[in-house]
């Protein structure tokens, strides 16, 4: 087990999304995103599983079949889309329909991403990474279609403008609702 890597990175996680929240006003969210990790469900899988390059819940998954972490932290963390996801009263295959994501839960998954982006690829981090990752998922019909826009918004906007114009943007029209998403 590797206890103290894991550690580190989930705290430096935790600690760059909590510079992101903050720099756009968003100071509860930082404080408390993500504390799940540290509960021995979900911490002592992730030292179990820790790899360093990608996350241990894909690791646990491959060698499980499924998370047992993963399924911990979603359904408590609402920044994350399938959070949202529920049970649709409409004649739908699956049965399962997403809800909107509130803005601020839609602001900290941008945060989420663009931190698991930076630990992940260190030095080599390019602000067009947190897009090409939500580009390459397979799961994009599981978000809301109101919460994939206000994402995608974001995360092209990172791309082609950087973090500074896109924190800004994000404090100053966003979440001070002079311009909906």
């Amino acid at each position: 087990m590797k206890v103290l890597q894991h550690f580190k990175t989930i705290t430096y996680h935790k600690y760059l999304v909590m510079k992101g929240c903050f720099a756009v006003g968003l100071y509860w969210q930082g404080l408390t995103h993500d504390l799940s990790k540290y509960m021995p469900s979900e911490f002592l899988v992730g030292a179990k599983y820790f790899q360093g390059t990608r996350s241990p819940n894909n690791a646990e998954r491959e060698a499980k079949g499924y998370s047992s972490a993963w399924l911990h932290h979603k359904g408590r963390n609402k920044h994350h889309y399938e959070y949202w996801i529920d049970y649709s009263m409409r004649d739908i295959e699956g049965g399962m329909y997403p809800a909107p994501m509130p803005v601020r839960y839609v602001v900290e998954m941008f945060m989420d991403r663009v931190a698991a982006s930076k630990v992940y690829n260190k030095d080599a981090y390019k602000d067009s990474d947190p897009l090409a990752y939500f580009m390459s998922g397979k799961n994009q019909n599981l978000l809301h279609p109101k919460t994939r826009r206000q994402l995608w918004i974001l995360l092209r906007m990172l791309a082609k403008r950087g973090e500074k114009e896109t924190f800004a943007y994000i404090r100053e029209r966003i979440l001070k609702k002079k311009y909906i998403l």
